[in-house]
């Protein structure tokens, strides 16, 4: 069972008590190798106030959803479902059906939207760790992390390119873990 990100649907104007509580069953329940992370996806906009200052403010992408990386089981999807504040997932044609899950360019255009990436790279990521290229112009090839900035969600890989060892960078969303 492989890790993928569910769209769920909570009452308007309580995606962060949902996540609270979703985080906090997971924990108490045990759950952490079934349920990853729930993320509010969020933008950041600049409002200019009546004295010409600019505010930055943090708006709802989608009001009344919340994102759960989660290995789709029995339990978890009771956990996730049963949830206070929860009213169902997105992609579940109802009568004990599972949900379907996104599909990854629609996770990675959100996720990038917030600075994030499919790829937890503080859990999943580490110097020598191999990985495939999906995306760009070194798609198909692979390579070894040479070096990590989570600061702008980039890698070093390096690959071997006509018989030599070549770092190239690349985003965090165009590569997979092998």
């Amino acid at each position: 069972m492989e890790k993928l990100w569910y769209v769920v649907n909570t009452y308007s104007g309580h995606e962060d008590k949902v996540k609270e509580k979703l985080e906090a069953r997971t924990n108490s329940m045990g759950f952490q190798d079934n349920i990853f992370r729930v993320i509010i996806p969020q933008e950041t906009v600049y409002e200019t106030k009546k004295d010409g200052t600019k505010v930055e403010k943090k708006k709802k992408m989608f009001p009344g959803y919340v994102l759960v990386e989660m290995v789709m089981s029995d339990e978890a999807w009771y956990i996730v479902r049963n949830t206070p504040g929860v009213t169902g997932f997105i992609g579940s044609s109802g009568k004990g059906a599972k949900p379907t899950p996104l599909k990854p360019q629609e996770i990675d255009k959100i996720l990038i939207n917030m600075g994030l990436s499919r790829m937890d790279a503080d859990a999943e990521l580490n110097i020598g760790t191999k990985v495939s290229i999906v995306d760009g112009p070194f798609k198909g090839m692979e390579g070894s992390v040479n070096a990590i900035d989570k600061e702008n969600s980039k890698l070093t890989v390096l690959i071997d390119l006509f018989g030599q060892e070549t770092p190239v960078e690349v985003e965090l969303f165009q590569v997979s873990i092998m």
